[in-house]
This record gives C-alpha cells, structure tokens and sequence, in this order.
C-alpha cells in the first residue's frame, strides 16, 4: 500500500461506535470494518445486540457487540475496560447513540428534555472522558460526534434534540482545545436529513398517495433534491478516523446535501 493510500486505511484500529446496531452507526462501523477496524459497539438490551449481531453477520462484519447503557459512567468504564482486554486501546471513537422527541417546547415535561439531554449530549461527554485517558497514553485517537442539522438550525417541536446537539457541537470544539496537544482529534459529523428507521415516519406516503409534507418539504430544501441515505456518511466518517485528517481538529462536518448553503426556492 503506498502513503497516500495508508493515510485512509484503519488497518489495526480498534473502533467504538455507540448505538450502532441500525442507521447510521451500523452503516459508520461498517465502513471502518472494511477499512480494517476492529469494530465494537453497544446496545442496550439483549434482544437488540442479538438483532445487531444477526445484521452484522449478514454483511460479513465480524464486529463486537455488548451490553451497556452509555448513560451510565460505570457500564461505560466497564464497556471500555472490556473491549481493551479483548480487542486493544480504542482509537476511534464515535459518539452516534441518540433519540430524537418531536414534542411542542410547551408540552414537553422536564423529564422528556432531560432524557434527550441525557442520551445526546451527556452520554458522549461520559464516553469520550472514558477513551481519552487510552489515547492521550498511545498519543494518538479520534473521537467523532454525530452532530445534527440542529447544531445549527432550530425548528418546531425538537427543543431538547436541538439544545443537546448545539451542546455537543461545543463539546467537540473544546475536546479539540482541551486535548489536541495530546495529538487526539475531535471533529463531528452533522448529518443532513437521512433515510433511517428514526425518519421513516416523515417520509410515509400519506392515505391519499401523495408524499408527507415533511418530505416534500425537505426535498425543496436539499440542493440536491433528496434524503441522504447512511452510506453517504461512510466516506466522511473514514476520514475523519484516519490518519489523513491528522490536522482536522474542532470541525463539524456537514453531510447535509447543500441545505445550510441553501436560502431556498422562491415561492411561485
């Protein structure tokens, strides 16, 4: 393999992907499988480890499932802890669990907010705290966050989802300004609207035959006149893991199909 080429392999790099067991953490881990990562992830329960592994095999990935709640600092030292025993220090992580509520601000109980907090912004702040001491000793790691559209934009009904992910956009910033010395880069991804299990309600077609207005909506918006689909997220989440993005630190990259460039079209 020439230099160049080795800048984008993760030949011997051992991956974290939390929440990985469907969408775009399923389609990340693969991508790093086929780059040479070992790949780990975790789910909640049995039932959707055993569905995640059945899924996994079926690809051809030999990934590592386990067991553990990523809001929970002592599962989490302990998932860490296990996967250093039977893989090797993590040197990629990917903070990609998460829940979305699409609740009214007005209507929403503390306890809804606090959950999403919870999940999509605590949680990567209690992983990456876990994987950092391993890297800072190899002198080398990558964490990626799964930021959102809503690091940037506000919309209706995502108050929580948008508060977590603007928070977890300034969390990457500071794990690059706190850590970069130690030669650990932090970067996020911000997906544009993708076709997932956790979209499909907006994109149902409606009793009538004609598309949901969300749909409609958010293809108006996208210059490229489509949803994503989780391989769009492949190319961008391996080369923020490889060595080939060794000087990208702080950054969040959006995969979104132009929507932030885009003002939108002129009504008719």
């Amino acid at each position: 393999m020439d230099t160049f080429s080795k800048n984008f392999s993760l030949e011997g790099k051992v991956a974290l992907v939390t929440g990985a067991a469907y969408g775009i953490g399923f389609a990340i881990a693969e991508a790093y499988a086929k780059a040479g990562a070992k790949v780990a992830f975790n789910c909640r329960s049995q039932k959707h480890l055993d569905q995640a592994m059945a899924d996994y095999k079926a690809k051809g990935i030999d990934a590592k499932g386990y067991i553990a709640d990523v809001t929970d600092e002592a599962q989490v030292k302990n998932l860490v802890s296990e996967i250093e025993k039977e893989l090797g220090t993590v040197d990629i992580l990917v903070n990609n669990a998460g829940i979305i509520k699409r609740i009214p601000m007005d209507e929403m109980s503390v306890e809804d907010f606090r959950q999403v907090i919870d999940i999509d912004l605590n949680a990567p702040f209690i992983v990456s705290k876990a994987v950092i001491p391993g890297m800072k000793k190899k002198g080398h790691g990558k964490i990626i966050n799964i930021c959102s559209m809503m690091s940037e934009l506000g919309r209706e009904t995502v108050s929580a989802y948008a508060a977590a992910k603007g928070g977890l956009k300034m969390l990457t910033r500071n794990i690059c300004s706190e850590f970069g010395e130690y030669n650990i880069q932090c970067n996020g991804i911000g997906p544009g609207y993708i076709a997932t299990p956790q979209t499909a309600p907006l994109r149902e077609l409606q009793p009538d035959g004609s598309h949901h207005p969300f749909d409609s909506f958010i293809i108006s918006k996208t210059p490229a006149a489509r949803w994503g689909t989780p391989e769009d997220l492949m190319g961008p989440a391996v080369f923020l893991a490889s060595d080939a993005s060794d000087f990208v630190n702080g950054h969040v990259l959006y995969v979104d199909g132009g929507i932030l460039a885009y003002i939108g079209k002129q009504p008719k």
